[in-house]
């Protein structure tokens, strides 16, 4: 029994952060991201009979106690909700950095909860298997289903899942990664989201987050780059903004970072098409359309501090490949 499933990453427009239920990860807002076409994770799953415990290989080395104990704690759910009693051995590589702000968690979730479903030869409905992954990660979520992504908020497991808005050739947007830090970052995600509600400006932050994505929707639906460049920016400043007055604080930035910020705005004020979103991390991505991805990367590139840039374009959901 055993299966390959490969899932892109996905960055947020309108931001998850903060849990109305951690066990869950029910989300206090919706939110609504795009995969990234040839930013993945590839997972192999394998449940082998008479093994004694999960084994995980990451990246081509066995992976830490945490890691293993997040996977296999993950494998619990799937095992419960299939009736399994089998361990597995999992093998899984990322083509990016992990735990940099680049939703790795995302993708690896959404690869392995479909590599575990369809290893054990069932085969879930997309939206059964969105909310299984949310239950890995949240985000991870949004990886499973195709192109332009909502994750519906809810009051119940089977009420927040995610869906397709748009496939992903609807809207030529491309997202210019502009690295900063490929580090993994010294608090991730998981444990931000617990402490979002310790920031006085979090329900706020909550409160406005369904019109903006309504505006956010209506923009992308009618390809309309101005008013998605406004509410997109907004909407990530306001993230950042509760992480840095949290209780402990969280500062992801960098200085390249801040300049990378300073810089888009400047050069759209110039003409260019470009927006800047940030998700738990440093790296800084731009927003662009298709005519304008050789000018923003070209102009990324020379910014000191910026130590690679990836380019990709709208991708697809999470698929089996064998």
């Amino acid at each position: 029994m055993q299966a390959t499933a490969r899932a892109n990453s996905n960055i947020a427009f309108i931001k998850y952060w903060g849990n109305r239920d951690e066990t869950l990860r029910l989300p206090v807002n919706p939110s609504l991201s795009m995969n990234l076409d040839g930013v993945f994770t590839r997972t192999t799953v394998v449940w082998v009979a008479g093994l004694a415990a999960d084994n995980l290989v990451l990246n081509g080395s066995p992976a830490g106690a945490e890691a293993l104990q997040r996977v296999s704690a993950h494998l619990d759910v799937i095992r419960r909700r299939l009736s399994l009693t089998q361990f597995a051995q999992v093998t899984s590589t990322n083509n990016f950095p992990m735990g940099a702000g680049i939703a790795s968690s995302a993708s690896s979730f959404a690869a392995l909860t479909v590599a575990a479903v369809r290893a054990a030869g069932h085969d879930l409905s997309e939206r059964e298997l969105s909310t299984l992954a949310r239950l890995g990660s949240g985000s991870a979520s949004r990886s499973v289903p195709a192109g332009f992504v909502e994750w519906h908020a809810a009051d119940t497991h089977e009420g927040s899942y995610a869906e397709s808005i748009a496939p992903a050739d609807y809207w030529d947007l491309v997202d210019v990664i502009a690295i900063v830090s490929d580090a993994h970052k010294d608090v991730g995600s998981k444990a931000g989201h617990r402490t979002a509600n310790s920031s006085d400006l979090q329900g706020a932050r909550v409160a406005g987050a369904a019109e903006r994505l309504r505006i956010c929707r209506k923009a992308i639906l009618n390809r309309d780059f101005a008013p998605f460049a406004a509410v997109v920016e907004h909407d990530s400043n306001l993230m950042h903004a509760v992480m840095m007055t949290s209780q402990p604080p969280l500062f992801y930035w960098r200085p390249a970072t801040l300049t990378v910020m300073e810089q888009v705005r400047r050069w759209r004020a110039e003409g260019l098409r470009v927006c800047y979103t940030l998700d738990a991390g440093p790296n800084v991505h731009v927003l662009t359309l298709a005519a304008d991805v050789d000018a923003a990367a070209e102009r990324l590139r020379n910014i000191e501090g910026v130590i690679d840039v990836r380019i990709a374009a709208a991708g697809g959901g999470t698929i089996i490949e064998s």
